[in-house]
């Protein structure tokens, strides 16, 4: 047995494809695409991301069968997979592909093959696992959000903002949501002193969701405009009833 192929993404990095485009030509060339749920299919609408993994893989005496894992991301935040099964029905011969939306269904479709078992096969280990968010509060737009991120952290002018680490995180943000936050009100103190606190969440490739919190404020001694960042509500409020009470 001997597996042709690396443990890296489906599609080539150099020519990426859209969601849809991705799901297009996944459906174009399955024998029984005509049987997934129109449900399903609808879902997969407006998807924000795609990934492609092989799974597994077994080759022998010219005969050969892989399985590839396709996520999508939703605009909600949950995750969506289709199995793919590409095998051929003779020593040679081309390629057939099919589409399933489980598991199950897949190593059904498997076991008809005219190989041996699929727990024989050599299985390779997820690239990714998407984290199954049930409902997301938030409505996200992809619009070059990890660039949106980066100038985010680049213009926190507190000494306790977040690092390298939180960078490099939301480095691989697909879409974002900018909320102004509110709450319990902060300490004016002084009549000119403004506040305000906005949400941005991030939808990261891998499913997680990440808020950064950006108080704005003029609580400085020559009363200029000044952002600070972290990562949790309770900080940035605490952050600004300290600016407050230090002018107040």
């Amino acid at each position: 047995m001997s597996v042709p192929y690396e443990t890296t993404a489906y599609e080539p990095h150099e020519s990426p494809e859209s969601p849809e485009e991705h799901l297009t030509r996944l459906l174009g060339r399955a024998l029984n695409s005509f049987e997934l749920p129109d449900e399903t299919i609808g879902r997969l609408d407006g998807a924000l991301a795609h990934d492609s993994s092989l799974h597994s893989a077994h080759h022998s005496a010219g005969l050969h069968r892989e399985t590839y894992r396709h996520t999508w991301l939703l605009a909600d935040g949950s995750a969506l997979t289709l199995w793919e099964l590409v095998h051929n029905t003779e020593p040679g011969g081309a390629p057939q592909h099919e589409v399933y939306v489980d598991s199950e269904e897949l190593h059904a479709a498997g076991a008809r093959l005219p190989l041996p078992p699929e727990t024989a096969d050599f299985e390779l280990p997820m690239l990714i696992e998407l984290s199954p968010f049930l409902a997301s509060r938030h409505a996200y737009v992809p619009d070059d959000s990890a660039d949106h991120a980066r100038r985010l952290l680049r213009r926190a002018e507190n000494p306790d903002r977040p690092g390298a680490e939180t960078a490099a995180l939301l480095a691989t943000a697909c879409a974002h949501q900018i909320t102004q936050a509110f709450g319990r009100p902060c300490r004016a103190g002084r009549a000119r002193l403004c506040f305000s606190l906005y949400e941005h969440a991030f939808l990261l490739h891998d499913g997680q969701e990440v808020s950064l919190w950006e108080a704005e404020h003029t609580a400085t001694p020559d009363g200029r405009h000044m952002c600070e960042v972290y990562t949790s509500e309770n900080e940035a409020r605490d952050a600004m009833e300290r600016r407050a009470a230090q002018l107040s």
